[in-house]
């Protein structure tokens, strides 16, 4: 089996790459794309898959953008960190898709689904009524966490955090008044779990506040700097995918 998996945490994807090869030595993963635009590409060249792993979340966009320009020739299956109510989206359409963390069994028996498959489904159409349920559903987002602090517990509102960022270390909240906190979450849990009007994932390292922002400073001819009002000298680029979108989330 031929596999394509579009996808951009290179954690995610080793896990992934690792559980396939668990569920059948014989699969072979043909490419992996981290981009709308890679993907697009990349399927206008090359013969189709025997099926392709997408997440919704990608350094520029959302793998759904992708479906208005490529008609997929082999099934899709999504892996996912999106709440219960996209997930009945999905099986209202007969679209596979997988919860992350992944389990092995999940995988298997999606795998098998797609070798019982003989014709792939109209994703143009499916994709259409999926966005439409998604539309309609109100979306709510984090308010506070709870995070161990020394020897107890702190309730961390929100509203103060400034931004977030992961190193070797893991990942922390910092606040605005600079304590630095660590937290158990990931940046894509994060980034799905608060609210995109005020907060950004501006690269695979860090989730901005927008009003963390300091200056916007052109880095290259197509690379951004964001300047943090409390932390001039953190190094925070924005690549050329995510560009556009940054853009956008700002001018509102």
């Amino acid at each position: 089996m031929r596999v394509v998996i579009i996808e951009d945490e290179k954690p995610n994807i080793t896990r992934l790459k690792k559980m396939l090869t668990d569920v059948d030595p014989d699969i072979e993963v043909i490419a992996v794309l981290d981009t709308i635009t890679e993907s697009v590409a990349w399927f206008a060249a090359h013969p189709h898959p025997d099926v392709v792993l997408m997440d919704i979340r990608i350094s520029d966009g959302l793998s759904f953008d992708i479906f208005p320009k490529v008609k997929f020739a082999c099934p899709v299956i999504f892996v996912t960190a999106y709440d219960e109510y996209a997930v009945r989206a999905f099986k209202v359409n007969s679209l596979d898709y997988l919860l992350k963390p992944v389990e092995r069994d999940d995988l298997q028996q999606a795998l098998n689904k797609v070798k019982a498959v003989k014709q792939p489904p109209d994703t143009e159409e499916l994709m259409k009524h999926l966005l439409d349920l998604l539309s309609k559903k109100e979306a709510t987002y984090r308010t506070r966490f709870m995070i161990p602090f020394r020897d107890e517990y702190r309730t961390i509102p929100v509203t103060d955090i400034d931004f977030i960022y992961y190193s070797i270390a893991g990942t922390h909240l910092v606040l605005k008044d600079r304590t630095q906190l660590p937290i158990s979450l990931t940046l894509e849990e994060l980034e799905e779990q608060l609210d995109p009007q005020v907060f950004f994932r501006v690269n695979r390292q860090h989730i901005i506040h927008a009003d963390s922002i300091d200056k916007i400073q052109t880095y290259s001819t197509s690379k951004l700097r964001v300047v943090l009002k409390r932390d001039l000298e953190r190094e925070v680029l924005i690549s050329r995918e995510k560009v556009p979108l940054f853009k956008q989330w700002l001018d509102r």
